[in-house]
C-alpha cells in the first residue's frame, strides 16, 4: 500500500470517529432477532465514557406498567442497560429500530462493550458485568 494511500485511509477513520464523537456517542454495534420483532443497539456515550446497550420491542403484547408523569413521549417497549447497574423502560422519542442491523441468528451470542446477549425462538437475553440486564419477548418482558 502506498503512502498516500495509507493516509486517506487513516483521515476517513478519523473523519468517521470525530462525526461520531460529536453526535454524542461512539458506536459499539447492534443486531436484530430473528422475527425483527426486536432491534438493539450499543454505543459509549462521550461525555460519561460509559458502554450503554438500547433494545426496543416492535410489537408486545404484554401488559404495560404505567406511563411515569414526567414521560411525554414513547413508553413501554424500549430497554436500556449501562455497563454497570440495573436495566430500565426507557422514555424515548426514537428508535434503534434498523433494518441494516445484521440478525443475531438463534442459539447465538453477541458480545461488545461489557455486554452479552443471546437469542432463542422463546426470547432475547441480554446481561452487563454485573450479571443485571432482561428478558425480552413480544408476550413478556423481565427486568433483573
Amino acid at each position: 500500500m502506498r503512502k498516500t494511500q495509507l493516509l486517506f485511509m487513516v483521515a476517513l477513520s478519523f473523519l468517521a470517529l470525530s462525526q461520531a464523537l460529536a453526535q454524542g456517542y461512539f458506536e459499539l454495534g447492534g443486531f436484530k432477532t430473528p422475527s425483527g420483532n426486536i432491534y438493539c443497539f450499543a454505543y459509549v456515550d462521550r461525555l460519561t465514557q460509559e458502554a450503554v446497550l438500547r433494545c426496543d420491542l416492535l410489537q408486545n403484547q404484554a401488559r404495560i406498567p404505567a406511563r411515569p408523569k414526567d414521560c411525554s413521549l414513547d413508553w413501554g417497549n424500549f430497554f436500556g442497560l449501562s455497563e454497570r447497574g440495573r436495566p430500565e423502560r426507557l422514555c424515548v422519542g426514537d428508535t434503534v429500530a434498523d433494518p441494516r442491523l445484521p440478525v443475531l441468528a438463534y442459539g447465538k451470542v453477541w458480545s461488545e462493550g461489557g455486554f452479552r446477549c443471546d437469542v432463542t425462538q422463546a426470547r432475547l437475553r441480554c446481561i452487563n458485568k454485573d450479571k443485571r440486564g432482561f428478558e425480552l419477548s413480544r408476550s413478556a418482558q423481565r427486568l433483573f
